[in-house]
């Protein structure tokens, strides 16, 4: 029997579940990639997905718990001993295994860790452990191929070959002296065409791009994108080869770091997820909900300012392009903080503030001018008095440029201050630009018509 994984499978394992069919399910999970069958137990409910999780085997299981979601790992991992754990642990990279070890309670790591068989696999584990889990020694593997310079190419050979054991990818060979300092990468083509007797010294390349294991895991990605790196050696503070890190634990920070940009530009404060409690989901969105209401009352106490403009019959309309008004300045703040940040984000911010700010003012003057136009045809379709939509015109140029501008500087300060700039393409951009564009809306109306 053939299976293939799709939107159904899910449907198809809780069905064959709820009928005991044990020789199906088997069959099936022997057919899937460990990733999809992650990705069934994060959508199965938790007795379901201790259920299935039985009928897998050790090597497999390993790689499975390595990719569920955290939350319904951590519940899994309460079923078993620190025995089991240290069994299913035993058989993965050192990396997965000191991501797992790290959630668990200091009572239980030390169980777990002394349980490992392998005590060279449990010594590294340690060691990452060390590591402050968003920086390169937080994320590294310490599973490679190192060789010394000193060594023949028969030599390194038969040591590769040796240590290509307990490796499933080899993907670069490094090369490092007799204090373990990084000193370069050996090539497949070197190894092929080099006679056996060649020093390893004379035919490595000794452009080789690293990482300190104090770097922050971000910048990591960066680096990795911007060079095309599918690996990246990790060297301490005395440049001694300690690790490396793969494309695929970048992807996730990538990814991660991208769902909390998402979140904070949504307006929530925690990383909260659709299937969280509701008082999670509260505490998520809450604080944001109150910014905004404050900045809602502080533009009801501007205009209360301005209420002596409705005894007025030829001004009391401005009443009704306030709601313009705060429009498109939250817009065109959100706008302009939203390519500031993408730009800090890819690295991408050349040249002075100066610069970029007399760059956003220009565009900013150039959309202003378009949109007042707009703003006078629709004036005159509908009989304002020209003074009326040139106050209005006025007011909403100058808030385009205003909001440009705070869009532009505040992810500059916040990135400056070591704060994530996303913050500013959320509700407090919005919040900020709604109230200066009400204040400059009705302070500039104010001189034109003269109330």
């Amino acid at each position: 029997m053939q299976f293939e994984y799709n939107k159904h499978t899910t449907q198809k394992i809780k069905q064959l579940i709820a009928q005991n069919n044990h020789e199906v399910i088997t069959q099936m999970l022997d057919q899937f990639h460990y990733a999809d069958i992650a990705e069934i137990l994060d959508e199965l409910d938790f007795e379901s997905a201790i259920y299935l999780f039985k009928f897998i085997d050790g090597e497999k299981s390993s790689n499975i718990l390595a990719e569920l979601d955290d939350d319904i790992r951590d519940k899994i991992l309460q079923e078993f001993t620190s025995k089991e754990i240290s069994e299913i642990i035993d058989d993965l990279e050192t990396d997965d295994a000191a991501d797992i070890i790290a959630d668990l309670s200091d009572e239980q790591k030390e169980d777990v860790i002394a349980n490992i068989e392998d005590v060279e696999h449990a010594k590294d584990i340690v060691d990452l452990l060390r590591y402050d889990e968003d920086t390169a020694g937080g994320i590294m593997g310490k599973e490679l191929i190192k060789v010394y310079e000193d060594w023949t190419m028969f030599t390194c050979v038969k040591e590769m070959r040796k240590q290509a054991e307990n490796i499933d990818k080899v993907l670069t060979v490094y090369v490092v002296d007799s204090h373990e300092i990084l000193k370069g990468r050996l090539s497949l083509k070197s190894m092929l065409t080099t006679s056996t007797k060649t020093p390893i010294k004379e035919i490595y390349n000794d452009f080789v791009i690293s990482v300190n294991v104090d770097v922050d895991d971000e910048e990591v990605a960066k680096i990795m994108q911007k060079y095309d790196l599918v690996v990246l050696p990790v060297v301490d503070e005395m440049g001694r080869l300690v690790g490396k890190i793969t494309i695929d634990d970048v992807v996730d920070i990538i990814k991660d770091e991208a769902e909390k940009d998402y979140q904070i530009a949504a307006g929530l404060t925690d990383d909260v997820e659709a299937d969280d409690n509701i008082f999670q989901l509260i505490k998520g969105r809450l604080p944001w909900l109150i910014l905004g209401l404050l900045g809602s009352l502080g533009a009801v106490t501007i205009m209360q300012n301005f209420q002596s403009i409705m005894a007025n019959p030829n001004h009391k309309a401005l009443f009704f392009f306030t709601p313009l008004i705060a429009a498109v300045a939250g817009n065109v703040g959100v706008q302009s903080s939203a390519i500031m940040v993408q730009g800090l984000a890819n690295n991408n911010i050349k040249g002075s503030i100066f610069n970029r700010l007399l760059k956003e003012v220009s565009i900013s003057i150039i959309n202003g001018i378009l949109l007042s136009i707009l703003i006078i045809l629709f004036g005159e379709i509908f009989h304002y008095d020209f003074i009326f939509t040139i106050a209005v015109s006025v007011s909403l140029i100058s808030v385009i440029i205003i909001a440009s501008l705070i869009g532009t500087f505040i992810p500059l300060l916040l990135d400056k201050r070591g704060i994530d700039p996303a913050l500013a393409t959320g509700p407090f951009i919005t919040t900020s630009n709604d109230i200066f564009g009400i204040l400059i809306f009705f302070n500039i109306a104010k001189v034109i018509l003269g109330f």
